[in-house]
């Protein structure tokens, strides 16, 4: 069989790859905190032993994250924060491994823990954030959470926890299919750093520029259409070569 219509195949299911890698930027581009995916696709050659390469094949790839920071949007509630700049909030993942977000829509559960806007325990400096009964609650700069306990005076504000905000090097993240950042070497400890501030009464947007992504996916559909065309065409090929062999035997 040509193996041109083997070329063909890869080249549509990576441009599949590609499309649900875009699809779902998209699908994501009003949920708070969002970072995109970009994607990519690569010839690799096909070596049978030594010399050049026979033939090439298509390989679409999750080189990278787009971490430029979305839109701040104000909501003036005081359980709303959005990080400035460079950094991240860090919430228990998975397994319960600390991971990092940006979703700064935080709630309190009936038991007292303070969790983002789905669901992940806030970490502290000693684990996750409890938060005891209150009548007011602010979210300082450096991530202090004070509050007034029920009763106290209007005045009163006691100190509870501190958000641990940290900024790691993003080549040192990962993001997994939960759309939390993870540490690439779980050993390694990430430590709070003093110079990340939020901003409380704000959430960030996505980062997502729809546009561009749905002129993506449109692009990468036709890529696909081009693909199956090709592949119909090398069939065909085989199947007219194949009637010639048997004409002349």
């Amino acid at each position: 069989m040509d193996k041109a219509l083997y070329i063909a195949m890869s080249a549509a299911k990576n441009n599949m790859v590609g499309q649900s890698v875009r699809a779902n930027n998209l699908a994501n581009a009003n949920t708070t905190g969002f970072r995109a995916d970009f994607e990519q696709a690569r010839s690799m050659g096909v070596y049978y032993g030594d010399g050049h390469a026979s033939r090439a094949y298509a390989l679409t790839e999750n080189p990278a994250i787009n971490f430029a920071p979305g839109p701040m949007i104000q909501t003036g509630h005081d359980m709303d924060i959005a990080v400035e700049g460079n950094g991240f909030i860090a919430v228990q993942g998975a397994d319960e491994q600390e991971a990092y977000t940006r979703v700064g829509n935080l709630t309190i559960d009936n038991a007292g823990i303070l969790r983002t806007g789905n669901g992940l325990p806030v970490m502290g400096n000693s684990g996750p954030i409890a938060i005891p009964e209150f009548q007011k609650i602010e979210i300082g700069a450096d991530g202090i959470i004070s509050i007034v306990l029920k009763g106290a005076p209007p005045d009163a504000l006691t100190e509870v926890e501190r958000i641990k905000l940290v900024d790691p090097a993003v080549e040192d993240l990962e993001k997994k299919s939960d759309g939390l950042m993870y540490a690439k070497n779980q050993e390694d400890e990430i430590f709070a750093d003093p110079n990340v501030t939020i901003s409380s009464g704000f959430l960030e947007g996505s980062n997502v520029n729809p546009m561009e992504e749905l002129m993506r996916v449109l692009t990468l559909s036709r890529q696909y259409e081009m693909s199956v065309k090709l592949m119909q065409t090398a069939q065909q090929n085989s199947e007219s070569s194949a009637r010639l062999l048997q004409s002349n035997g």
